[in-house]
């Protein structure tokens, strides 16, 4: 049993204030001298990387659709463990998850599995007396979650805040606080959401500090820590990173190189230690800088980001393209890095390791998927079964030269992605915990 102080921030609907809420949390006790860490619900990159800079600890998903609701736990107790508090960002309406799958990845169901209590952020703008049916039924639909407070957003004016608690003054969940509207106080945002904190990090550090304030100001927070610790002592233990299961030969770890800097920002915090527990030394480039590979790369790892906002400069980097292209060791490329090993990007030279064109479109692809692998690759051995999930607006043209890298079972039937004999690159994002041997086999086709 393992007690760490803990709560969920949700909503009704997306667009309600969840992240201001969550990651103005994170801050403010940050600031205060607790260990805060951060965590997300559902395949998110983007606000892990605030909750980042608002606790100086990595950003964690809990994501049982990806993972399996059995990892949920302890990969929160993995990324918890040694803090003072941790807050949990929930994804979408509180109880919306996989179409078609009842709970499965949602809110609720992450809170139901870490026993951790729920502080409701209402989008209370255009509501008065309504707010306390709304509250009741979110408090009474599922006597698995429990509801502990409620944090208004978005209020007019002190009247109407007035109002708003007076409703809710008889419906058994207490308001922990209320956030007044303030338009200027956000987060730079772009086409798939919030820009990503690493690529606008100034911006980002006084968007993360104001709403600290905005959050210190509004909400009672010694209340908020009162839920937090109350939560009940968590079963189970911290999720590792299996180790090699295998000495490591005599002589140096081989390097995997990471992409990383503004144009890559996609990663989960947990690839990297499951590439160094299976015997890697990772070291991070920016392909938008850097013009040569670490020395000794023996193997390459391109994840996501926003590569078609930096196209125009990564197409200038020649030399690391060519670096790219002549690379023969292994490479796992996702979403973003599928694009950059492609031939062209909307028109801009890329590496040219896929024959493929790449080019935005106006279409949103976006959902968890199923998928088993085709073949044997670099990644996975061939039927190995893996969930992942796919966000982008772009699309690709495929060339001749490689095979497909997944069978897609779920939600629909098709072929999805590329391998050749080194290079295994797809648009899934898979969260690398749910199948450790992917890093295992990778790091060993490095070593060889």
């Amino acid at each position: 049993m393992t007690d760490v102080p803990r709560l969920v921030v949700a909503a009704p609907a997306s667009g309600s204030g969840k992240t201001t809420v969550a990651t103005g949390l994170m801050a403010a006790f940050a600031a205060a001298g607790l260990g805060v860490s951060g965590h997300k619900v559902g395949p998110d990159y983007i606000d892990p990387g605030y909750h980042r800079l608002a606790t100086g600890r990595p950003g964690r998903n809990l994501d049982a659709y990806l993972c399996g609701p059995e990892r949920v736990a302890p990969l929160f107790l993995h990324g918890a463990r040694g803090a003072d508090l941790a807050v949990v960002e929930g994804v979408m309406g509180l109880f919306d998850g996989a179409a078609g799958l009842g709970d499965l990845g949602s809110t609720a169901q992450v809170a139901a599995l870490l026993r951790a209590p729920v502080v409701l952020v209402v989008d209370a703008s255009a509501q008065s007396r309504s707010v306390a049916a709304l509250v009741h039924g979110f408090a009474s639909f599922d006597p698995g979650v429990r509801l502990a407070g409620v944090i208004l957003n978005k209020v007019g004016s002190a009247r109407h805040e007035e109002l708003l608690r007076e409703a809710l003054d008889h419906c058994g969940v207490p308001v922990l606080g209320a956030l007044h509207r303030a338009e200027a106080v956000a987060a730079p945002s772009r086409h798939l959401g919030l820009v990503p904190a690493a690529e606008r990090r100034p911006e980002a550090v006084a968007a993360v500090a104001a709403l600290a304030d905005r959050v210190r100001a509004g909400v009672d927070l010694d209340a908020v820590l009162a839920v937090a610790r109350s939560a009940p002592p968590l079963p189970g233990r911290p999720w590792e990173p299996p180790e090699a299961p295998a000495p490591a030969p005599a002589g140096p770890r081989p390097v995997v190189a990471v992409a990383g800097g503004p144009a890559f920002t996609f990663a989960y915090a947990e690839h990297a230690e499951l590439l160094t527990a299976a015997g890697a030394e990772v070291v991070t480039f920016d392909p938008l800088r850097d013009e040569r590979l670490p020395d000794g790369t023996a193997g390459l790892v391109v994840g996501g980001g926003f590569p078609e906002v930096y196209a125009p400069e990564l197409s200038a980097n020649a030399p690391l393209r060519a670096a790219v292209a002549a690379f023969t060791g292994p490479v796992a490329a996702e979403c973003a890095g599928l694009l950059y090993l492609a031939r062209e990007l909307d028109g801009a030279p890329m590496c040219g390791v896929l024959d493929a064109a790449a080019r935005m479109t106006e279409r949103l692809t976006l959902g968890y998927r199923d998928a088993v692998a085709v073949g044997d690759s670099v990644l996975a051995a061939a039927g190995t079964r893996v969930r992942g999930h796919e966000f982008h607006r772009t699309a690709l043209t495929p060339g001749a030269g490689a095979a497909p890298a997944w069978g897609l079972t779920r939600p629909v039937r098709r072929t999805e992605g590329f391998t050749t004999d080194h290079v295994h690159a797809s648009y899934l994002h898979v969260h690398w915990a749910a199948e450790p041997s992917v890093a295992r086999r990778f790091v060993e086709r490095c070593a060889a």
